[in-house]
Parts: C-alpha cells; structure tokens; sequence
C-alpha cells in the first residue's frame, strides 16, 4: 500500500478538497477562519498550502463568518457548502448560534473548532473549560445538541472514517445539516502515514429517495377523495429542485399553492395558483383557503408555528393532513399521512395516478390580495410623516427585477417581507427557522458569492445591524457588491408592537424607552461608511428609490439608511399567534389581551 505522511490538519483539506458533486465541481467551496493558538498552527498551515484549490476567506467574527457559509449553502440549494474554523474557547463558542440555525434550516456547513490537547500534557490551557467531573468535556461539547454529527478528533488517522460520515450527512438530504468536527490542537499538527487511495477524488450524489408505495396509494386516494385540497409549499421543494414540478402539478390538477417563509419564491408570485404567504405572517388568500381545506397536502416544510398559525389556522373539522418530507420526523408531525420521501419524485408520481383530476381555485381571493398589497407598498403622498417599512418595501420593490433577491432575518421585515414583497422564482431568501438577529449583512454577502449575477438586496432593521455589522468591511475588502437598505426605527420596533399587543408597557425596546442617561445619536450613514461601504441617508421615499437606482452600479456594498415610523404594520391578513400572555398582571391592558389570549387557546383546541 502506497502511502503520504501529512499532518492531520494537511491530509484533512486534501481531502476536502477532491470531494466532488454530480453537479460538477467540489462541494466544500471554501473555508471561513478566524485564527488562534488552537488552529493557526495545524490547520492554519495546512489550508496556507492548498490556498490556491481550496480557498480561506478571514471573517471579522466567527459567528457572522459561519453565517454567511450557511447563507451560501442555502443558496447553492445545498449542493454546495463551506467549512469554518475557529481556535478553541470564544472563538468555538461564539459558533455555536451559528450551529443551531443551520441545524434549525437544515442546511450544510462543517465547523472545525480547534480543540484541547489531546495528550493532556499541557493542561489546563488558555481558554479551557475545565469540567470538574468529566475529562472529556471541552467547550465544544456545546455543538453536540445542534449538530447532525459531532466527532472529536483525538488521534490522526480518525479523519479516515470521521470526513466520509461528516460528507455523508451534509449531502444526505434526509441528515443534511450542520457538522462539527472538533479538531484537537497538538493532533492537528501529528503527522501520519495516510493511504494515497484516501485522497482519491470521490463524486457525491445527492439521493432522491422513492415514496414506500403503501404510503403513495394512500397519498393518493387522500387527493382523490378531497373537496377542496391546498397545498403548503415549504423550503424542501427548493432544496429538490422541484419548482417546476411543483407548478406543473398545480396547474394539471387546479390544486392552490401557499407559501412558508422557506418556500416563498418557490413559485413565481404570479403563477395563477400562487395563492400567497400562508400563516401568522401570511396573506388573507391563503388563510383562507387553509381554513376551509379539506386536506392540507404539506411538501417540505416541518409546519413551523408561523405556518400553522401555531395549529390554529386549518379550521375545516373534517380536515386531513398529507405531507411529504425527505424526512420521517417532520413527514409524521400532527399525525400526518405520510410520504417520506423526495418532493420532486412524490409530485411527479402522484401527479401521474392522478391523470385529468382537477380542482378549482377562488382567483378572486388573489385579486383581493394583490389589491391589498399594492396599497400599503403604495409611496406615501406628500406630508411630513415617516414613512412605513411597508412603503419601504414598496420602493425596493419597484426598484427591483427578475434577477433580485431579497433577503432578511430578524426584526419586522421577515414578516412584512413574507407578506406583501412578490418574490420573482428563486427571489426570496428569508432566515427565520431561527430568526436570528444579525444574520442579514453576512448573510448577503453569502448569497451573492453562490450568485454572482443576483442583485442581493438586504433588508435590516437598526436593532438587528447593530447585533452584527462587520462583515461588511469583509465585503467591501473582497471586493463583494449588494444593497443594503437599514430601515431606522431607533430600537426593536417589532417586538415592541409585540410587547403592546400582549398588554405590556412600552420598554426596553426602543432606545427611549430603554434606560440611559444620553439619548441615542447613532449615525449608521459614518459606521457603515467607516468599514469603506457607500452609504447615504434618504430624507424620504423618493430620495430611497434615487438611492436604489444608484446601488445598481456600485461596485462595493452600498448602505442606504432611512428613518421609519416604527409603530404601523401591515393589518391585511396574519393569524393567531401563541404568545403566553401573564394570567395575573396589576395592569388592565394585560387582563384584556389575557382574555384575548384565551379566547385564542380555546380556538387552537376545539381546532385540534
């Protein structure tokens, strides 16, 4: 047997690097680092020798570092992903929010924290967490609850059987989901003796795996037996490359489509049976329809809370529920017929048993949405009020086209966005599994290094770009363009209303009505300028449309900052929403939102 003595850390990124895919090329495209005495020495010279196949791109923190590898894995559809490294302590744990909101949206990332010595010689180390009743415990035993697959890596020749299974899980569409190899330090620079066939170039094909046929015919004659079935489109019929199957479906057989935040955009919005955003933050055609659905076919999505209208929306006592899943754990939620298996494959063969069976769809309640939307995007008239985040969206939206893609997270937006924008096929990009403030500037940049040609748009409120900015002078020094609208409220303008409309008092939410002794001049214009961005203030919508139409041209991310009225949201549509609200409180508004909140559980459960 022919064999090449590396370190551990050099035979790991060779091996990376000569894992291809179907689709032509590798499927780690890059790895994201943050160096310290736990991986610059090992790793560090390890990905410096294999810079020019497998490139490293320096982050400014480590968990907006991982966020836009996980930004670019979801727009890769998954067929591609990246790698992140961090020295052990901090740096491993400040990756670990990243962790759970890919495990949260299923997408592939491989985190390779440096880790304690394996030898124990030098303990304990800077930046140890010691366990005062366990020696194995290190700080990244915190990636264990939110990684499809956790290994530690305590001799060299263990990244013989521990890569094969961390690819096997990032490309299983079933598994795929965060990977956390964690690489102890004095290990990484051991040397072995590696078998040269372990480098061999491996092709990984991404399985579309076949319904079990029992399951198929009841699937089938579940359709066969509806009324008025509705179809809940989730991210899996994006990440099956299913959207023209899903289309084609819906239009041989009249079956209304409605969307999850993963699935908006799976469906261009004007496909005559795009019925809208469904749920909490959902469109009034769409909550319609789910209501008096007879059965509720879900393809790919795990019917998060937000979807359900926390399982208050699907109102039809007869009702039935369908769903197709890659997989078995969100297939079987609420006690679902199941289909498990791969969206594409279950439509195509579902749509065939059906042959020329057809359903109708209300077109009305699509004209109604529409007209209600178009309403609130409209530019205000002249007046000296702030402007809404709708009317933003609103300008955003006649500034846009086929090729751009909005995106967001955290805050109002992910709502108002889900709402009223009109996603063009593939348009919408929405991290809100896990709504996790201060992923949207390293989010975008993510998306537009997986597509280039994209006209990326972020959308961020100033609480959310305040948690996490500086990857924004990551994207200017890579030379990496795309918009970035702040819509200024001065605080956390959504939870605010939230706090409201639960009976709460107006606090520690927006900045004057936090405690402080000097109130907030914050000048986002400066900061994002500082980091070498372009960045301007529009006084109002006219001046932002001039600004949109300006970032089209620039050649480095452009800020566009502007103040908004943080108290209006979009009225039309939504549902309910299980929000706890205190059954004993001093204050009458708490009381009178309680018996609200009742009235809403009561509803839930004469529902379920």
């Amino acid at each position: 047997m022919t064999t090449i003595r590396l370190t551990a850390a050099q035979a790991m990124v060779r091996w990376l690097s000569v894992q291809d895919t179907e689709d032509g090329g590798a499927f780690i495209q890059g790895v994201w680092g943050i160096f310290g005495h736990g991986n610059v020495a090992g790793l560090g010279e390890a990905l410096h020798g294999i810079r020019d196949v497998l490139p490293t791109y320096r982050g400014q923190n480590e968990q907006t570092m991982a966020h836009t590898a996980i930004a670019y894995a979801k727009a890769s559809g998954r067929r591609r992903a990246m790698a992140v490294t961090s020295s052990i302590g901090p740096g491993a744990t400040n990756m670990v929010t990243a962790a759970a909101l890919a495990h949260v949206n299923r997408l592939p990332v491989l985190f390779i924290p440096g880790d304690v010595f394996a030898n124990r010689a030098p303990d304990p180390v800077v930046q140890q967490v010691e366990d005062f009743e366990d020696g194995t415990v290190s700080a990244n035993d915190c990636f264990r609850p939110v990684s499809r697959y956790f290994d530690r890596i305590t001799r060299p020749e263990q990244i013989m059987t521990a890569l094969p299974r961390a690819m096997r899980v990032m490309t299983d569409p079933a598994t795929c989901g965060p990977v956390t190899l964690a690489f102890c330090q004095d290990v990484q620079a051991e040397a072995f003796d590696y078998p040269e066939a372990f480098f061999t170039p491996k092709v990984w094909r991404f399985r579309r795996p076949q319904p079990d046929q029992a399951d198929l015919a009841d699937a089938i004659a579940m359709i066969k037996a509806a009324k008025a079935p509705v179809i809940v489109a989730g991210g899996g019929v994006i990440y099956s490359a299913a959207e023209a199957t899903l289309a084609a479906f819906a239009t041989a057989h009249g079956i209304p489509v409605v969307e999850t935040q993963a699935g908006k955009s799976a469906l261009d919005f004007d496909h005559v049976l795009n019925f809208g955003p469904v749920g909490v933050t959902g469109a009034t055609s769409a909550n319609i329809l789910c209501a008096a659905a007879d059965l509720v076919i879900g393809v790919g999505t795990r019917f998060q809370d937000f979807t359900t209208g926390s399982w208050s929306l699907f109102k039809n006592p007869s009702k039935r529920m369908l769903s197709i899943n890659v997989q078995g754990y969100d297939a079987a939620k609420h006690g679902a017929s199941q289909v498990v298996a791969d969206a594409k494959v279950a439509l195509e063969l579902i749509g065939a048993a059906l042959g020329t069976q057809k359903f109708a769809a209300d077109q009305g309640l699509r004209a109604d949405w529409f007209a209600a939307t178009a309403a609130v995007k409209a530019a205000p008239g002249a007046g000296n009020a702030l402007p809404t985040d709708a009317q933003v969206i609103g300008a955003v939206q006649r500034a846009s086209s086929k090729a751009t893609v909005i995106m967001g997270a955290a805050g109002t937006m992910p709502g108002e966005l889900h709402k009223i924008w009109d996603a063009a096929a593939g348009g919408y990009h929405m991290e809100y599994g896990y709504s996790c403030m201060g992923y949207e500037i390293a989010g975008a940049l993510g998306i537009k290094m997986a597509r280039p040609q994209a006209d990326v748009i972020c959308m961020v409120g100033d609480g959310s770009y305040m948690m996490a900015n500086s990857e924004l002078a990551t994207a200017v020094m890579m030379d990496v363009p795309f918009t970035v609208v702040i819509t200024d409220n001065r605080g956390f303008g959504c939870i605010n209303r939230l706090q409201k409309g639960t009976g709460g008092a107006a606090f520690n939410n927006l900045l004057d009505d936090s405690y402080h002794v000097n109130p907030s001049h914050i000048d986002f214009v400066a900061h994002a300028g500082s980091m070498g961005a372009i960045a301007v203030k529009a006084a109002d919508i006219p001046a932002l449309e001039a600004a949109l139409a300006q970032a089209k041209t620039a050649k480095v991310p452009m800020v566009i900052v502007i103040d908004t009225d943080p108290m209006p949201s979009t009225e039309a549509g939504g549902s309910w929403w299980d929000v706890a609200v205190p059954e004993v409180s001093v204050r009458a508004e708490v009381r009178a939102a309680r018996e609200k909140y009742e009235a809403g559980i009561a509803a839930q459960s004469a529902v379920n």
